[in-house]
């Protein structure tokens, strides 16, 4: 008999996207010792050069390509991060390959606003009154039973892209902008008419493990409001007062559930209107802007991109909270021109509590008005011993930094 033991395969999980959004997942996955298979079309993503991982340069949404990717590496769990486009290539790689992941009927839902709403409509989830609309004839006539302001958006984007609220129902020429404006950015063609809801705005943040939805943590939001509604900051946990937590907790459950989500996370964003909560989107990845990656973390222990990780490989994750605290981002105010002066960051980085001061565009970059997530300056996060002392510690650091936007 021999006695040298053969060596356990090292498991092997390709990530969708490369980008910064994506490089946590990235670089979570190597300490966690697996190989790592990055797939981005940009071969000077920051990922793809990452030490010890295997970069595939091709197109996260170009389904057949990324699934050859897959079988030639023989993965062992897919996933991204923070990002809806490649979810239907996670989809088709886990049917492919029987790996743990969502369906690609889930991938639609959770991809496509119109398909969505009607899922969760059918299934008895709150959703705001919409239409979904494929030319300018359908849009006219949708926009017709609207007598308060709505929302037109893309059917099929994200991070803020393309969407617009119209307050001035006797203004023709802006509602037909809006419709132009909303439409380039549907990869389709579609466009959603739908209510404007009013209220406060969350995340709910959960992982489904074995069909069984847990909610990790639930985030207060700031946005630009009207016309863009940018997010500007997040704040750890909710401070919405009484039963309103649960209620919200009910309704992400819900929606998780019509989605068809069985195994994996969910981000999804809820307006608390005056008839309870209602959904805005739901995602089947991971929250974007630092809220899973950070703000998680810091608020509750709970490593979400680790979770994510274990669950598309199959494994067991570990999804306890450790502790019970406040966290927050919170992104600069900016103008269009360009950035000649950023001081105090080094003073401001000092103040107890401060985790991480960040700089997207610097000294010498052109940047515009905070029309979409990409043209955010900066942010700042931040840690407390509850969501009050996150936000007052955020708000400090932001008064501390001296920017200086001359005009271009």
């Amino acid at each position: 008999m021999n006695s040298i033991r053969k060596r356990e395969k090292m498991k092997k999980i390709m990530i969708l996207g490369a980008s910064i959004l994506q490089l946590p997942a990235i670089e979570k996955a190597l300490a966690m010792g697996l190989q790592v298979v990055a797939v981005d079309m940009n071969p000077e993503a920051v990922g793809m050069k990452m030490p010890g991982v295997i970069p595939e340069v091709v197109s996260t949404i170009d389904i057949p390509a990324v699934v050859a990717v897959a079988k030639k590496h023989s993965i062992d769990g897919v996933m991204t991060l923070a990002s809806d486009m490649p979810m239907r290539s996670v989809a088709a790689v886990a049917k492919e390959l029987n790996l743990v992941g969502i369906t690609d009927d889930t991938a639609l839902k959770a991809t496509n606003k119109a398909v969505m709403r009607q899922a969760l409509k059918d299934a008895g989830v709150p959703v705001p009154k919409f239409f979904k609309v494929s030319n300018k004839s359908e849009y006219d006539q949708a926009v017709s039973y609207f007598t308060v302001p709505f929302i037109v958006k893309p059917a099929d984007n994200s991070g803020s892209r393309g969407i617009l609220k119209i307050a001035d129902l006797t203004c023709k020429k802006l509602i037909d902008d809006a419709y132009t404006y909303s439409k380039q950015y549907s990869r389709n063609g579609d466009v959603v008419v739908e209510e404007y809801m009013s209220g406060p705005e969350v995340s709910v943040e959960t992982l489904t493990v074995d069909g069984e939805c847990y909610v990790i943590q639930i985030t207060d939001k700031i946005t630009t409001g009207a016309p863009h509604f940018v997010e500007m900051g997040h704040t750890q946990p909710t401070r919405l007062p009484g039963d309103i937590p649960a209620k919200i907790a009910e309704v992400a459950k819900a929606a998780n559930k019509a989605i068809g989500i069985t195994n994996g996370p969910s981000h999804t964003e809820i307006i608390v209107t005056n008839e309870g909560p209602k959904i805005v989107e739901l995602g089947a990845r991971l929250g974007g802007d630092c809220i899973t990656t950070h703000l998680v973390p810091l608020s509750t222990g709970v490593d979400m991109v680790e979770c994510c990780i274990k669950i598309a490989l199959g494994e067991n994750p570990d999804i306890e909270a450790k502790y019970s605290k406040g966290s927050a981002i919170r992104y600069f105010e900016q103008h269009a021109g360009i950035v000649t002066e950023i001081n105090g960051i080094e003073d401001a980085k000092k103040i107890k509590g401060i985790d991480q001061i960040s700089i997207v565009h610097g000294i010498g970059e052109t940047i515009t008005e905070i029309d979409s997530s990409t043209a955010r300056m900066g942010f700042i996060i931040a840690q407390g011993e509850n969501a009050d002392d996150a936000a007052f510690i955020c708000e400090k650091a932001k008064e501390t930094l001296k920017i200086v936007i001359s005009p271009n």
